[in-house]
């Protein structure tokens, strides 16, 4: 019996999982065929029409104005149609393997290449993978608009298996090879072949062939030109990767094209005004928008860049760098101007000359990371500020010993190598005794800089450098004491940002360079909005800007008059030099406008060994000056009364106990709190005791005594 019901059920079970199978089956068809029933009513473009085709809606880049065009990427293009058989046969296996590694095997369309971007851009929550055969690239730039939808995904689907089924494989790629984007206003490989190498198509070698096709994937960010050339040589060797694995290439040939690094033609493939400002744009909205959209969209770009400003600049760091070239060889300059109050960048000059290829002229040293110098030095006094030191606090500026392996006289401990040892000089040799920190930053004075970096924290001066958006200063186990004197690298529009805090009273602005962009439906797709955060207080700011605008503190290293004195307008300004003379740096400000400039060699070579303030200084007085204009004379906020409690924070480097090092009153986070119980348990405390007893030993000193230079019309210039 129980065995019957038992039967019973299980045919039950059956044939309900059989009806629920019917069912699901059922529901596809239907699925389908309202599928089918959808696809039907898609509307085509007429497919008889792809050779005439219109051309592409040009995106156009304009100044603050809205009226000036700086750029039209489809203004004065260059493209020459050929036959496929013009074409270096390199050249077109190498665009197979990194474009359609499948091209002569599929029919327009590859489902598993679709499914597979399909689920990264699921998981990626965008659209950032296409998974496009050649075939579809082709219909989407000829024939479709630029919408990323299901719909418009579907007639590029259907439109590329028309067109693998009613055109050859060959004069697909044909026509996707003449008409892809190289940069600039550069179409076609003819066009890019010639632009870059100097040849035609058909003469195009091995690994001329995997640059070109490294190319068309971002024209702007893989530029031979500019500051991606790592990532393009990256990229050309996985083009000649793809190569060998398909077959293409011998492992020799390879091996032997990776291992070639070429020389490119100077680039005319770009026309229009402020170009380094222009492909650092570009390359933000194709990242944006991608890169189809940039090229064919017909967008509108309003820019924050004052274009009477730019001109200027540019003509000023044109015939500066050139003039630092025959002077002291430093071939090339870079400026950039920002409103601090919106972060907006009102010029950036990125080289003496776009065009120039002696430098290269492209490469953009606006964006590119260098070393700052002393430059660096106001944020780590203004994170020093902020813990409550003074412009008044005293510290010895005499030779120190800052490695606790090494004894106070630099010779290092049993095991040690002596390149551990780190005893800094000051950029003349000499030491001053006690200085006040107003003094020791005004003349960018290095040992009392690095005490004071020591008295602060590393990791305080990195929070507060990345918070001011020096985004390259990131890492706190990469750095020592060396970076106050600029041991770490930042870019120039970052650096003339940050300064931009000290200009804002505290409050940082992230840089921007759009105010506006719209479709070519004139819908707007972004709008300037301002971006802001308290990073300092005021009370802070005010005391950087009242030392860096200090003529008087300034006058023992810069004289009574130099480039940096702006008599009745208060100007405040940093020079920084490093110490291999690479790099040299000026950044000043007022409260409504910061202009930052660089002076040096792209390929990082020495410039000959002066400072900052007499090769870069006169250049930049010139474009702070164009920055100002005929603008009122503006003012920084007074600082508050120094109202600590100790004497070596007021100014007084001496008690009744004698004369010491700052390390005998101030426990290093709380310098205003209590006195230390036991200041020599400080890792430190011995090598600056010692330092300070040995220049005691030979200098007579007494309270109140200061020995810093009195002014001089021959300063020594530690710009």
């Amino acid at each position: 019996m129980s065995l019957s019901v038992s039967h019973k059920k299980a045919r039950v079970k059956k044939h309900f999982f059989r009806e629920l199978i019917l069912l699901g089956l059922s529901f596809c068809v239907v699925i389908f065929a309202f599928l089918f029933a959808w696809i039907s009513t898609i509307e085509l473009p007429d497919f008889n029409n792809f050779e005439n085709r219109s051309v592409a809606n040009s995106t156009k880049i304009y100044d603050r104005t809205g009226t000036i065009v700086l750029y039209n990427i489809h203004d004065n293009v260059k493209r020459t149609e050929i036959p496929l058989s013009e074409m270096s046969i390199y050249i077109q296996q190498a665009t197979i393997s990194i474009e359609d590694a499948h091209f002569y095997e599929h029919y327009g369309f590859r489902p598993t290449s679709f499914i597979r971007a399909l689920l990264a851009n699921i998981i990626s929550g965008g659209f950032s993978q296409g998974g496009s055969t050649i075939d579809q690239q082709i219909v989407k730039n000829a024939l479709l608009t630029r919408d990323k939808t299901i719909t418009r995904k579907i007639k590029e689907i259907i439109l590329s298996l028309k067109l693998d089924r009613e055109v050859p494989k060959d004069t697909i790629l044909q026509i996707y090879l003449n008409e892809s984007p190289y940069g600039g206003t550069l179409y076609g490989v003819e066009e890019a072949s010639n632009a870059y190498f100097g040849k035609h198509a058909k003469d195009i070698t091995l690994p001329e062939a995997a640059y070109l096709a490294a190319l068309p994937q971002s024209p702007t960010y893989y530029s031979p030109y500019g500051k991606h050339r790592d990532l393009l040589e990256k990229r050309k060797n996985l083009v000649l990767q793809r190569m060998y694995e398909l077959g293409y290439i011998t492992k020799e040939e390879r091996n032997k094209a990776q291992g070639e690094n070429l020389s490119f033609e100077r680039d005319v493939s770009n026309s229009g005004k402020a170009l380094h400002f222009v492909m650092y744009i570009r390359e933000y909205l194709e990242q944006k928008y991608g890169d189809d959209m940039v090229q064919n969209g017909g967008l509108k770009i309003i820019t924050t860049i004052d274009y009477n400003l730019q001109k200027q600049l540019e003509e000023i760091v044109k015939q500066g760098a050139f003039e630092n070239e025959k002077r002291y060889k430093a071939t090339n300059a870079a400026a950039v101007a920002i409103d601090p109050r919106t972060g907006q960048i009102l010029a950036m000059v990125g080289s003496r000359d776009f065009f120039d290829t002696a430098i290269p002229g492209q490469y953009n040293i606006a964006t590119a990371s260098r070393q700052p110098g002393s430059s660096f030095k106001p944020i780590v006094y203004a994170a020093a500020f902020s813990l409550g030191y003074t412009p008044e606090t005293v510290l010895f500026d005499v030779p120190t010993q800052f490695s606790s392996q090494c004894d106070a006289y630099g010779k290092p401990n049993k095991g040690v190598k002596e390149s551990v040892c780190y005893m800094p000089d000051n950029y003349d040799g000499l030491f001053r005794g006690p200085v006040s920190l107003r003094n020791a930053l005004a003349q960018s004075l290095n040992v009392p800089a690095v005490k004071l970096l020591y008295l602060t924290g590393i990791n305080n001066a990195i929070t507060l450098a990345q918070n001011m958006g020096l985004s390259t200063i990131n890492d706190p186990d990469r750095y020592g004491l060396s970076l106050v004197l600029g041991g770490g690298e930042v870019t120039l529009l970052e650096l003339t940002n940050a300064y931009g805090v000290f200009a804002n009273n505290g409050v940082y602005n992230k840089p921007q360079g759009v105010l506006e962009v719209r479709d070519n439906d004139d819908t707007i797709l972004e709008k300037y909005s301002q971006q802001e955060k308290e990073v300092l207080p005021e009370s802070v700011t005010s005391l950087v800007s009242s030392v860096l605008s200090d003529n008087t503190a300034k006058i023992p290293s810069y004289g009574v008059s130099s480039p940096l004195y702006f008599g009745s307008r208060p100007v405040a300004d940093k020079t920084g030099t490093t110490n291999d003379y690479r790099d040299v740096w000026v950044i000043g400000y007022t409260p409504s406008v910061v202009v930052g400039m660089w002076g040096g060699n792209n390929d990082n070579t020495p410039i000959d060994k002066k400072v900052a303030g007499l090769v870069l200084a006169p250049i930049w007085r010139k474009a702070m000056d164009s920055a100002i204009g005929t603008s009122s004379i503006e003012y920084f906020p007074d600082p508050l009364p120094n109202t600590s409690s100790k004497p070596i924070l007021r100014g007084i480097y001496c008690d009744q106990n004698g004369i010491h090092t700052i390390l005998n009153s101030v426990i290093k986070n709380n310098p205003d709190g209590p006195y230390p119980s036991n200041p020599s348990n400080d890792s430190q405390y011995t090598l600056w005791e010692t330092a300070l007893q040995n220049w005691l030993s030979k200098h007579t000193l007494s309270c109140g005594q200061t020995i810093e230079q009195p002014p001089t019309e021959q300063p020594l210039l530690s710009f």
